[in-house]
């Protein structure tokens, strides 16, 4: 009952909002659309400019109504225009902005043909070699970095894990451990909305996602008061290719290769103010063989308790798929609906021999694991007539994440053992919220809004020993642990100008409410907290593309179900995982000071930040029957600075990226009784480029370096990658190879950990290098356009991949990763 209050509250206002805004619908005079045309050209060269950004408002606004980019000749076409008095902003990369003012569409005379309009163009020259830029792959606003994933054709065939390893200040290592400036507590949103898809195991659900079907990913490192208080690293929001279109548009892509093959469709239908997408995709990768080892020595004796080696083989298949759709009533009210279902899992089977307190033993294991679930949510938009700036929103959401994991183990020698271990976790989750934004005077806005989290999560796990005759449940370690958690919100921001700087503050108020139930004692519990979450940004433009940015704000980390949950895993007997229901949330300030700018047409984006976190969450190892038991706990706190830098260069048919991040680790804290501390630095770098041998025919490559990871027991692996390809675009298709570690057969990756009493080394290796070719067609003409939901939930620290796909926190540890 008490979590039907807060939904009946925002249900009444909503109601009252309704009964105090008339004019949802009704009569209105009669309209019709017209269209804006033109050709834009270079003022010195007469040359087309292509892919220019051509923005439209209303006379004398600064809200965007409609955007389009230039065509390869340079012409433009705004379409579906009303009737009325418009401006027209143009801007491209190495030319001056261009404003046109008052252009008129009338009931007489609906279409305008604006002609030839000139651009003149910013001077930079460098040892006589003319610069042609293209539209930017990496842009920067106030709050955010923008890579513009649709202009980079590497990626085309490839998932979102190679699509996130290009952006600047991100980090996807080979587990899909996806870390912004070297922290994992981020939160990666769909279209500005929570998927379940990535509550669980994040390596399978990025290969999942096709990077065909990727528009753009934004990267927001401080967040404002209308984005959930979690994330303390920042939001990561995926933005997908979505149409507004008249008729029928689609397209058709297909990768194989040795290593993995996806294929992937699109349709996008539109009549009027009527649209509608769907897309699908599947995915599977061939069975590998991974070779692994593990290596538990005690301290003080020098023995070596336990240590094996072994292999395993896995194989991944999984699908996803989702529709969309819109409707406008008329010009101040739409409604905006999705659904999408996924399901992604793999199976393994492995060998291993080695020795436990001196004493050999040999283990078989095999392992089914399926991740599926939905999303659905629907969005209402009310604008108000004569401002359009104005805006109420309701939106909804229901989400829901199945697990399944059965795994068995037979072991012999000194180990005996013989038995099957099964865990069901579900995840509903059911989101209510409303926003509303108030223009004040020109270039002021107060943005306020209300939002409700409510989230059950379930965990069903059984050990069934073999007696003899069959596999029977044991009582005595079996469990079903119930998890609620609920979240409810308040938000207040306002962005307004003093002078030339630009300021964006609020204060945001969550309360959140989590209660367990379970076998044990320690898993019945009840707890609250309020958390009021601070921010304020400031920024300045300059002439020239430069822009200073200051800004500070406060984040939390909810634990989710990855590292609650109570689940023994003993699948490795000596390397046990167990999640933890009674962690605390982490709490971050971070401030941050940005510039970007271009020097001689080099563009270039950087920051220093500075980022305290209390309570952090690691995951621990501690000894237990001088054996291996990791869990999580909230070990200390973390000062960590850090400095980050991109840049990019075209000169002639040749463009360059490059740039990287180096930050500190400076923890304390105490784990299993003791007092610890551990001071690092740590770094990655990145550069990718493409060569245009013609108009048709490219040649791309990347590389990435990330050093190992630290924390308060020692360091992860470190990882790298590099891959070249070729593309032909032949009219609506194209084909293309992509080579991955063409040098390196296979890579290998340890990790070292030391404790109280032991030191622990895993090492792992899989074979890397892969060939792949890919296909894409597309037919129809379409103008992609954003329609994103208005609920982002943002609020929970998200698991990492855990070695074995395990999604809840019962996965198994260091023993055996994934294999890419």
């Amino acid at each position: 009952m008490k979590n039907l209050i807060p939904l009946s509250l925002i249900f009444l206002f909503c109601q009252t909002a309704t009964a105090q805004f008339p004019g949802f619908g009704g009569s209105k005079s009669k309209k019709i659309e017209g269209k804006i045309t033109g050709t834009l050209t270079d003022s010195i060269t007469n040359q087309s400019v292509a892919y220019a950004t051509i923005v439209l408002t209303k006379a004398g606004s600064t809200k965007e109504i409609n955007g389009v980019l230039s065509e390869e000749n340079g012409s433009f076409k705004l379409s579906e225009v009303s009737t009325g008095k418009y401006d027209i902003l143009i801007s491209f990369l190495g030319y001056q902005e261009k404003m046109i003012n008052n252009v008129e569409l009338t009931l007489k005379d609906p279409d305008a043909d604006l002609g030839n309009i000139t651009l003149a163009p910013v001077s930079y020259i460098l040892d006589e070699v003319e610069v042609s830029e293209k539209r930017a792959l990496i842009e920067s606003t106030v709050d955010k970095i923008i890579y513009n994933a649709e202009d980079d054709s590497s990626v085309a065939g490839g998932d979102a894990t190679e699509v996130l390893r290009k952006v600047p200040s991100l980090s996807v290592d080979l587990d899909g451990n996806v870390s912004l400036r070297g922290s994992n507590n981020v939160r990666i949103l769909i279209n500005g909305k929570p998927s379940g898809m990535f509550s669980s195991n994040v390596a399978d659900a990025l290969k999942m996602f096709p990077a065909d079907q990727i528009k753009k990913v934004e990267v927001i490192t401080s967040p404002g008061a209308k984005y959930d208080g979690e994330g303390s690293a920042g939001i990561i929001n995926i933005i997908t290719k979505k149409a507004n279109i008249e008729g029928v548009a689609g397209s058709i892509n297909a990768s194989a290769g040795n290593r993995s093959s996806n294929a992937n469709t699109s349709l996008n239908i539109g009549k009027g103010r009527f649209g509608f997408t769907a897309n699908s995709s599947v995915y599977w990768s061939l069975p590998i063989d991974a070779t692994n080892s593990f290596l538990r020595t005690e301290l003080f004796t020098s023995d070596t308790s336990y240590q094996y080696n072994g292999i395993t083989n896995t194989e991944r298949l999984g699908f996803n798929g989702s529709a969309s759709a819109f409707y406008d009533f008329n010009a101040y009210n739409a409604i905006n609906s999705s659904i999408s279902f996924r399901g992604f899992g793999f199976d393994q089977n492995g060998t291993a021999s080695g020795e436990i307190f001196g004493n050999g033993f040999n283990r078989i294991t095999s392992g089914d694991n399926l991740f599926s679930g939905y999303d659905w949510n629907t969005d209402y938009t009310k604008k108000f007539a004569g401002n359009d700036k104005q805006e109420l929103s309701f939106a909804a959401q229901i989400s829901g994440n199945i697990q399944n994991q059965e795994n068995a183990f037979m072991e012999t020698g000194s180990l005996f053992r013989d038995e099957q271990i099964e865990n069901d976790g579900d995840n509903l989750e059911i989101t209510a919220q409303v926003d509303y934004v108030h223009p004040v005077g020109k270039a002021n806005k107060l943005e306020i809004g209300a939002k409700t989290v409510i989230r059950d999560i379930d965990s069903d796990s059984e050990y069934r020993p073999f007696d003899g005759n069959d596999y029977l449940i044991d009582p005595s370690r079996s469990n079903v642990f119930f998890y609620d958690q609920d979240v409810y919100a308040a938000y207040a921001s306002y962005n307004f100008y003093i002078g030339k700087l630009n300021f964006v503050t609020g204060l945001r108020f969550e309360r959140t409410e989590i209660g367990g139930n379970g076998a044990l004692d320690d898993q019945n519990f009840k707890n609250s907290y309020d958390n009021y979450l601070p921010n304020i940004a400031v920024s300045r433009s300059f002439k020239g593309f430069k822009t200073l940015k200051l800004s500070y704000s406060q984040r939390i980390q909810r634990p989710s179900l990855f590292f609650i949950n109570p689940f023994r895993n003993t699948a490795d007997i000596g390397n046990v995982v167990v999640g933890n229901p009674l962690l605390d949330p982490e709490v971050t300030d971070q401030y941050e000071l940005g510039y970007n700018t271009n020097v001689l047409g080099f563009t270039i984006f950087s920051s220093f930040y500075y980022r305290h976190t209390r309570d952090i969450i690691e995951q621990v190892n501690v000894t237990e029957n001088m054996l291996s038991l990791n869990t999580f706990n909230n070990v200390g706190e973390n000062h960590s600075i850090g400095t980050n830098i991109f840049t990019s260069k075209t000169i002639g048919k040749f463009t360059i990226r490059g740039g990287g991040d180096v930050y500190t680790y400076n923890a304390n804290g105490v784990i299993d009784g003791e007092e610890v501390s551990n001071n690092a630095i740590s770094y990655r770098l990145f550069t990718n480029g493409e060569f245009s041998f013609t108009g048709t025919l490219k040649a791309d490559f990347f590389g990435f370096f990330q050093a190992p990871r630290f924390t308060l027991q020692g360091e992860n692996a470190s990882f790298s990658i590099f891959g070249i390809g070729f593309r032909k675009d032949i009219k609506n298709a194209s084909i293309g190879i992509r080579i991955i570690e063409p040098f390196f057969e296979r890579k290998n990756f340890d990790s070292d950990i030391t404790g109280n009493d032991f030191r622990q080394i895993t090492m792992f290796s899989i074979p890397f290098r892969s060939f792949g070719i890919n296909f894409r067609y597309k037919f129809g003409k379409v103008d992609f356009k954003e329609r994103r939901s208005k609920i982002r939930n943002s609020d929970q620290k998200g698991g990492q991949g855990d070695g074995q796909g395990g999604g809840q926190g019962g996965g198994q540890g260091g023993g055996m990763m994934n294999n890419g």
